[in-house]
């Protein structure tokens, strides 16, 4: 999965916003103010952290070693570095971004979550 694919999909889910709170080279992706997804701009293959179920991540990790690492700058609990060109399926990319957003929505006050079924 490229940039642009990566992009089209992240944009496309209810709520979410692109923002640029990091500098101009460092892409994130927020539902309802909360940041699920971001990437780097200014490098040659597209990397993206995405938020994980911190149980998953660990297994995530031993599975693909090659492709997911602990999130670069982030939270190595909570986030993963996904290589998204590599040897990884689009569809696994697309259900990691699922998880990812669906988990930043799970924790969202049951009202902005009713709020977000409306969107």
């Amino acid at each position: 999965m490229n940039i642009e694919e990566f992009r089209n999909y992240c944009i496309a889910k209810k709520g979410v916003e692109e923002t640029f709170p990091f500098g101009e080279q460092t892409l994130v992706f927020k539902v309802l103010g909360k940041m699920y997804a971001l990437t780097g701009l200014d490098e040659i293959e597209c990397s993206a952290n995405l938020k994980c179920d911190p149980e998953w991540a660990i297994e995530l990790r031993e599975q693909h070693p090659d492709d997911i690492a602990p999130g670069y700058h982030m939270s190595k609990k909570h986030w993963n570095t996904v290589r998204c060109e590599a040897g990884l399926d689009d569809g696994f990319i697309k259900k990691l971004i699922d998880h990812s957003y669906n988990l930043v929505v799970s924790s969202l006050p049951k009202k902005i979550q009713e709020e977000l079924k409306t969107l």
